[in-house]
């Protein structure tokens, strides 16, 4: 009989990308992680698969997550001397994720300040259900105010699927693209998976986010860490995570 021999598994590698720019890490905030010891296993857990910087992205959303600057700097500052009590050596800043509504637009017309990542990129959002109808004004003023958008996720916006130059047009605009890494493990479902692959070979976007809330989002990054043909396909990419 032969032995039993036990597959290698093989530690995911993210340090080529290095900055995790949209996720969902500040606790209490919003539909992400709700306990300070929940963030902090995850940036443990994270930095062992070569992750070293975080920009938090809290939601803001008008009637649901109506954060802002001042509660989601406070969290950060909580979360930041936890972590170097806790010694973990990651470092832990703080954006958004924009939901382009009603709410944003006033933002803009008060030029109010805004919460970016690395110098000037805004990460916005658009619902699930419906496009924006701010989207493209939000685009038109975020480039006047010398920001640059970024929005979230195209791929898992349905109601674009049946036109590629839906995400053309974005980029014409000024507008860069943001991909959820677990899109294209099919996570989210099998025309998600089919866009996002399309995006990645014409070379569409610009930042990998984790976009992870919870436990299983986490547990898809490990396993999409494993998959030597998808990471092979990414490393081949050139993402601008490494740059912030």
């Amino acid at each position: 009989m032969f032995p039993f021999i036990r597959s290698k598994k093989i530690t995911p590698d993210f340090s080529f990308l290095g900055t995790d720019m949209h996720n969902h890490f500040l606790p209490g905030l919003d539909d992400g992680v709700k306990t300070m010891e929940e963030t902090l296993t995850f940036f443990k857990k994270m930095k062992a698969m070569g992750y070293h910087q975080f920009y938090c992205t809290p939601h803001i959303i008008e009637g649901m997550y109506p954060n802002t600057p001042e509660n989601i700097n406070n969290t950060l500052q909580l979360v930041n001397e936890r972590v170097k009590y806790e010694g973990i050596e990651v470092q832990v800043k703080a954006a958004a994720e924009y939901m382009a509504d009603h709410d944003f637009e006033q933002l803009l017309k008060e030029n109010r300040p805004l919460l970016t990542f690395g110098g000037n990129y805004v990460l916005i959002e658009m619902s699930y259900v419906a496009p924006s109808s701010f989207i493209d004004t939000a685009i038109f003023q975020l480039k006047l105010k010398g920001l640059q958008p970024v929005l979230a996720h195209p791929e898992r916006y349905g109601y674009l699927h049946h036109s590629f130059n839906h995400y053309v047009n974005y980029l014409d605009r000024g507008c860069l693209l943001q991909l959820n890494l677990l899109s294209i493990t099919g996570y989210y479902g099998p025309q998600i998976k089919k866009i996002a692959e399309k995006l990645l070979r014409e070379d569409m976007i610009s930042f990998l986010g984790t976009d992870i809330h919870h436990q299983n989002h986490l547990d898809g990054l490990q396993a999409l860490g494993q998959n030597t043909s998808i990471m092979s396909l990414l490393k081949q990419k050139r993402f601008l995570n490494n740059t912030l």
